[in-house]
């Protein structure tokens, strides 16, 4: 099952006080990233965050699962609602991600 577009919507001001946040469609779901950085997947209108220490000392209850069939474990974010909780764990997130690869020119 795909993502709601109005779910994805929804994630994405909920974490804008993280950075610049973006969402791209993916195989049916999603990738969402944070100034340029992907931090998380939102799959069938669910939130999962790459697992970090950094993340993990925020959460106020760890749950790790796979996305989809065949996935490493992430995060999944339940408490999507709250807005400075759903921003600080991105922010903590990239921070401890480390940066994107430069695109090789064509």
């Amino acid at each position: 099952m795909a993502s709601n577009a109005d779910f994805v919507q929804y994630i994405t001001d909920q974490c804008g006080g993280a950075g610049e946040i973006v969402a791209k469609k993916m195989f049916g779901d999603y990738g969402i990233y944070c100034n340029g950085k992907i931090f998380g997947l939102i799959c069938d209108d669910r939130l999962y965050v790459k697992p970090t220490e950094e993340g993990r000392t925020l959460l106020k209850s760890i749950d790790l699962q796979p996305p989809y069939d065949g996935a490493k474990d992430y995060f999944y974010i339940a408490d999507v609602d709250d807005r400075d909780y759903l921003s600080a764990i991105v922010r903590a997130t990239c921070l401890a991600l480390p940066e994107p690869k430069a695109k090789k020119k064509k």
